[in-house]
């Protein structure tokens, strides 16, 4: 587990490998933050791109703390209305939450910018690195973040039921697990040392083992040259739809900073049914719906529509896109 967690600080730039607490996903790592740092009283401002593993942990707090909640407009190219932003801080704001890239639109937020605005504020960074951690360079504590949730399946290659927190070493989280961890057991309280203070029970030790060999491979490979070969393949898909008709592309534009991602509507043709049958009849794999962001659906005026979401990877190929464009033209001729 220690590889492990050196090996994460060497990514992520942060000192101290203790800092990372192991969980099994992003999901449980965003819950920690948020429900070990919000109190009663509280004002969380987030954004409209938010999963829903931001936006139901805030909303389960207001329904039983008593907190306030502003979600800051985005417009449909996934860009953030700073103004607004500002003119939301209140003298109770504990946090600011964002996602650094949206699973919907592909966006990248400015996630420097909006941690020195929280600062300025007294508030906490908290963000979402689901779409950017081995995707995308981080280097947490140059990005002044204060919390940082990221899973092991996704751009860090490990295997599902893995994931973790970055908590930077001036926030204390309530612990939302209580149990053994091998250490001041003659203690009645959870232990006040990292990371077993967020780690109790037994830990997936094989699947950290394999996060820790998925990080390695990170390293061989380099974040850049990922990065740079997604974002070539998403601009080849947004050129190849944009010379098809009766097709909308969400998110940033042609030549715009995005990850991995390209979503878009095939016009009269229901999402879900574009991606059965671009499934069956070709064997590609897309993801239809409402991808568990309604509000970032609700930004991108399809919400009552869904989309269909390509998603790139470091080993998909330039044949496969063109594989991706031959079907979706063909389907837009129905």
């Amino acid at each position: 587990m220690n590889k492990a967690r050196m090996a994460l600080s060497k990514l992520l730039g942060f000192s101290n490998p203790n800092d990372v607490a192991f969980t099994n996903n992003a999901t449980m790592a965003l819950n920690l933050a948020i429900k070990g740092l919000v109190k009663p009283g509280d004002h969380v401002i987030t954004t409209m791109l938010e999963h829903n593993s931001v936006r139901r942990p805030l909303e389960y707090l207001k329904r039983t703390s008593n907190i306030e909640v502003d979600y800051v407009p985005v417009e449909p190219s996934g860009e953030m209305d700073f103004q607004a932003l500002k003119g939301l801080f209140r003298s109770n704001t504990r946090v600011v939450i964002a996602t650094h890239s949206s699973n919907l639109l592909g966006c990248i937020l400015s996630i420097r910018e909006l941690a020195e605005l929280a600062h300025e504020h007294g508030a906490v960074m908290l963000v979402d690195g689901a779409q950017t951690v081995g995707h995308y360079p981080i280097h947490a504590e140059d990005m002044k973040l204060d919390l940082l949730a990221f899973p092991g399946h996704k751009g860090l290659l490990g295997p599902q039921g893995t994931g973790g927190l970055y908590i930077h070493p001036e926030i204390n989280l309530e612990p939302q697990m209580h149990g053994g961890t091998g250490s001041q057991s003659e203690q009645p309280e959870q232990p006040d040392i990292r990371p077993e203070r967020y780690e109790a029970g037994t830990p997936n030790v094989p699947g950290i083992a394999g996060l820790a060999a998925g990080v390695e491979e990170i390293y061989k490979i380099g974040v850049e040259p990922i990065y740079n070969h997604e974002w070539t393949l998403t601009q080849q898909i947004i050129e190849g739809l944009q010379e098809l008709k009766g097709i909308r592309i969400l998110g940033p534009k042609l030549g715009v900073a995005r990850t991995g991602i390209v979503s878009f509507v095939l016009e009269n043709q229901d999402p879900a049914q574009t991606a059965f049958e671009l499934d069956r009849q070709y064997g590609i794999a897309v993801r239809a719906g409402y991808h568990c962001t309604p509000l970032g659906h609700e930004s991108a005026c399809t919400l009552n529509t869904g989309a269909v979401r390509v998603s790139v990877g470091h080993t998909t190929e330039e044949q496969e896109i063109d594989a991706l464009l031959r079907a979706v033209y063909q389907l837009s001729q129905r």
